[in-house]
């Protein structure tokens, strides 16, 4: 099929061309800056070089692509994110996430595609009562902190717009906590410097629930997701959701590192504010249960214990990939 991906060139797209390929299909690329147009015809696909902000310039080219497959996967999250400035540095984003969102799917309405897969996110946006690990049907969080709620509005209004598009089938994929290489947790990522240093500590009980998901455990499911699945939300996340006084410690060790420091909620509260004291100690995992059945999706890292021990780099991906193609092959 012909699918055209927004967001070419981000953290999940650069997995996602290669993959796309391998699968049958031809691919357009966008992305707004020129200097990224040769690394997406090597990779092996066409090129729109498009400010996702300026929506003739969107309708134009997925007219020129004729894509019967819409993948969203634009973001602009620094990867030395900084929590305290949570708000500010998910702008960009939140106007991707409204506006590009509305660009994408007014263009794809009149070019006739035939589906739509949008990124999403399944980290602090279920609501932090009732059980530790969440499904797609149940509740938002119903009252986000603060430095949350333009990010959580922009997350609903994509949701909301894909899934009630006229005449297209929508998929929203709900992403755990990325990590491998190009991410803030991948070898040299700025997560990883953090915990290597011991910059990056437990707050309070460390009782928050994280999923995770390998970067190309992400761009697999979003493979299946261009022709498997009924319209609807999937969370797309590892088989282990697990408490942060889990997975940080064992990140720490797995990196070589001392364990990590531990300060208490109320220190928390003026390091991080209180958005990120929810974030390690309130927020509640997601359940993979949906994808795996509908998508006919199983991630190669079922969990981020065996993720973070070989799955930060490129060199240990490219193994497990490698051995999963061998065993598939078989």
């Amino acid at each position: 099929m012909r699918v055209f991906l927004a967001g070419a060139t981000g953290a999940i797209g650069k997995r996602l061309i290669p993959l796309l390929r391998q699968a049958g299909h031809s691919v357009t690329g966008m992305t707004r800056s020129p200097s990224k147009a040769d690394a997406l015809r090597d990779a092996g696909a066409e090129v729109a070089i498009v400010d996702a902000l300026n929506a003739a310039d969107v309708a134009s080219a997925v007219k020129a692509a004729r894509p019967e497959v819409i993948i969203h996967e634009l973001t602009a999250i620094p990867q030395a994110f900084d929590v305290r400035r949570f708000a500010q540095q998910y702008a960009q984003t939140n106007r991707l996430r409204v506006e590009g969102t509305d660009h994408l799917l007014s263009a794809a309405q009149s070019a006739g595609v035939r589906r739509f897969v949008a990124q999403s996110y399944a980290g602090w946006t279920y609501a932090r009562t009732g059980g530790p690990v969440k499904n797609e049907n149940d509740p938002l969080d119903p009252s986000p902190p603060a430095a949350f709620r333009e990010a959580f509005n922009a997350i609903q209004h994509l949701e909301s717009a894909v899934l009630r598009a006229n005449g297209i089938e929508g998929i929203v994929l709900r992403y755990g906590g990325f990590y491998g290489p190009g991410n803030a947790l991948g070898e040299g990522g700025a997560i990883v410097e953090q915990v290597r240093h011991r910059r990056f500590p437990i707050v309070g009980a460390g009782t928050g629930i994280w999923s995770f998901i390998h970067i190309d455990d992400a761009a697999r499911a979003t493979v299946a997701a261009v022709d498997r699945g009924a319209p609807g939300i999937y969370n797309i996340v590892d088989d282990d959701p697990a408490p942060v006084s889990q997975w940080l410690p064992a990140l720490a060790q797995s990196l070589g590192a001392q364990p990590p420091m531990r300060l208490p909620a109320w220190l928390g509260r003026l390091v991080i504010g209180e958005h990120g004291v929810i974030m390690m100690t309130e927020v509640r995992g997601a359940s993979n249960e949906k994808a795996k059945r509908a998508l006919d999706w199983r991630p190669l890292w079922s969990t981020w214990r065996e993720g973070f021990k070989d799955g930060l780099s490129d060199a240990g991906a490219s193994a497990r990939s490698q051995e999963f193609a061998s065993r598939s092959a078989r």
